[in-house]
């Protein structure tokens, strides 16, 4: 086993075995740009890490012909930025690549309870295993100096596994790269080997940045970054009393309607579901604050960029949309408009974070340094087609599911790093918009208003153009 690994504490471990791999020699490299992001985050809130710890769940094939353990260690040995550690070295943080070694893998037998006595389980026990199997695993924060940037375990039934649960490090990956290792490794259960080879890694990701040609990109983004900024109201929305204990809340709406009515506005304008979310936000936002420009902060994965599709690195940075609403446009005019304030977000989403800090001191604005005032709008959604296949789009049936829509309030927290963040999520029967607001700025009646405002406008916008004031 790794020399210095960390074992996360679990009162319910039945046993741990361990892989091995073997790779060529990887010199080590800077971290990226977008780990440095993170990292920023990290130190400013350490307590939060093992809130952005990604969960994974791979079903092994029942037909499955390789060995799951060999198949795990075929996998770590194709991709360096699954062992890859990072340490500090004469003050700079860096990627330390391990070659060889063995990987720690927790082993969790479904039918066996904690004190040996054997149970009957089905399908559906065994994936609630898995499920709180991943939840212990990512309940504690990596030491990513020591352990190596994912935790395994493997869920077994009579002795056969049935399930590989996985807990990444954001630090290493983002949502596409978790994507793309969860399918090599479906690979490796069902073919033993993969013929092609692995894309890039985080350390090649870190060598492409410090070349000129990406220098001068970054050097671009953070320009455009300063120029928007300074555009921006101070508040998004405005201080209405004073905060709750906790501060933060976290409420949950569930829409039928809107999951139609994004796809209707999306295939009748010819744009993405994702800009037509975003543009009935900056909507909302701007009606609700009275702004005449709002901005919103969105994460792009990066991927564009040529060579980085198959990448496995942690390529997402935060892109800021400023939308201009001064002239009061309808609902279709708004749309072109907020596809080219997100064009030029994601453009200047690839920079060096210390660079974007040095200019923003310079100019006078705050940067990362503690509650962002504006608003977050992260779209997580697994697919953001626009297909309308199964959904019945006639008016009296788009008005009826309105009233159908659900709100519950989740989780609470006394500290977070925005004071509005809605998050764009799958929900079983609909589209989940989940918000997390300050409760001095939006209170829970006027943060779940806020939600139905929207799902209420984009039903609305989805039968008609909508005029302003929309409301």
């Amino acid at each position: 086993m790794i020399e210095g690994t960390v074992l996360p504490t679990d009162p319910t471990t039945h046993g741990w075995t361990a892989v091995d791999f073997t790779a060529a020699p990887t010199p080590s490299a800077p971290i990226t740009w977008g780990q440095r992001a993170l990292w920023m985050a990290i130190l400013r809130k350490p307590e939060y890490q093992p809130n952005i710890n990604l969960r994974r769940v791979v079903t092994v094939p029942r037909r499955a012909p390789a060995d799951v353990l060999r198949a795990i260690g075929a996998l770590l040995t194709r991709h360096s930025s699954l062992r890859t550690r990072l340490r500090t070295v004469d003050g700079d943080l860096r990627q330390d690549v391990v070659d060889n070694g063995t990987h720690p893998v927790l082993l969790v037998p479904a039918d066996v309870t904690a004190d040996g006595v054997p149970v009957d389980v089905g399908a559906a026990d065994v994936a609630r295993v898995a499920d709180e199997t991943a939840a212990r695993l990512a309940s504690t924060a990596f030491d990513h100096a020591e352990e190596l940037p994912q935790r395994i375990a493997l869920v077994l039934v009579a002795g056969r596994v049935r399930q590989v649960v996985i807990v990444f490090s954001h630090t290493t990956v983002d949502f596409r790269a978790a994507e793309l290792v969860l399918r090599d490794l479906r690979l490796l259960l069902l073919r033993g080997a993969i013929d092609s080879p692995a894309g890039l890694q985080s350390v090649d990701v870190a060598r492409r940045e410090h070349d000129a040609g990406a220098r001068r990109r970054g050097e671009r983004a953070v320009a455009r970054w300063v120029d928007g900024y300074g555009r921006l109201p101070r508040e998004t929305l405005p201080e209405v009393g004073p905060p709750l204990s906790p501060r933060f809340r976290r409420g949950v709406l569930v829409s039928a309607a809107a999951d139609t009515a994004v796809r209707m506005i999306a295939n009748r304008h010819q744009v993405t579901s994702s800009t037509v979310i975003l543009a009935a936000t900056s909507l909302v936002l701007a009606t609700w604050s009275g702004n005449d420009v709002v901005g919103v902060y969105t994460m792009v994965s990066n991927r564009s960029l040529p060579g980085y599709d198959e990448a496995i690195a942690k390529l997402n940075q935060l892109g800021m949309v400023v939308v201009d609403l001064a002239d009061r446009p309808t609902f279709a005019d708004l749309l072109p408009r907020v596809w080219s304030a997100a064009m030029n977000a994601y453009r200047s989403a690839y920079y060096d974070p210390a660079d974007m800090r040095t200019a923003f001191e310079a100019a006078g604005y705050p940067y990362a340094t503690g509650i962002n005032a504006h608003c977050y709008l992260n779209d997580i959604r697994l697919a953001t087609d626009a297909d309308l296949f199964g959904h019945d789009t006639s008016p009296a049936r788009v008005r009826a599911a309105l009233a159908e829509s659900s709100f519950n309030w989740a989780e609470s927290f006394d500290a977070f790093t925005w004071r509005t963040r809605l998050e764009i999520v799958d929900r079983p029967g609909g589209l989940g918009l989940a918000l997390t607001a300050d409760t001095a700025h939006l209170p829970p009646d006027r943060a779940e208003r806020l939600l139905r405002d929207l799902d209420r406008l984009l039903v609305e916008a989805a039968l008609h153009d909508v005029p302003w004031p929309w409301r």
